[in-house]
């Protein structure tokens, strides 16, 4: 179990699902999760949404919404599931959580041209890794 988080009462299905994605060297599925889980005793694709939807509200993993696919929080300042930004590699799909106190805060203190302050958001930022740009 991520031990950089509170450790929270999981539920068996939570925990094995928890586990896989921990596991992964990248994001995953819903059904692949499915599928990886399925000789564990969790055969409904609901089994695994609720799972999914307890763990990313209280911060165990993060959805990384253009993928449709989840990754577990190994960021120990995570500000749950409200404050989220990525970096992703346009070549090898590298995902990386970026903890960033200075975006952190001005996100915080954001508001738009009417005055909207927002009180969640999940950021994407598309480029090349260290990796892909010395190829």
């Amino acid at each position: 179990m991520n031990k950089m988080h509170k450790e929270h009462n999981l539920t068996k299905n939570q925990k094995i699902i928890f586990d896989l994605i921990d596991r992964s060297s990248q994001p995953l599925k819903a059904y692949s999760i499915l599928y990886n889980v399925q000789k564990k005793g969790i055969k409904a694709p609901l089994q695994v949404y609720r799972a999914l939807d307890k763990l990313v509200e209280i911060g165990k993993i993060h959805k990384i919404e253009s993928r449709n696919a989840f990754i577990a929080c190994h960021n120990s300042s995570c500000q749950v599931a409200k404050a989220t930004a990525f970096s992703i590699c346009e070549i090898c799909e590298k995902v990386t959580e970026i903890s960033s106190a200075g975006l952190s805060k001005y996100l915080a203190n954001f508001k738009d041209k009417d005055g909207m302050k927002y009180s969640k958001y999940n950021l994407e930022f598309f480029g090349l890794c260290k990796k892909c740009t010395l190829k």
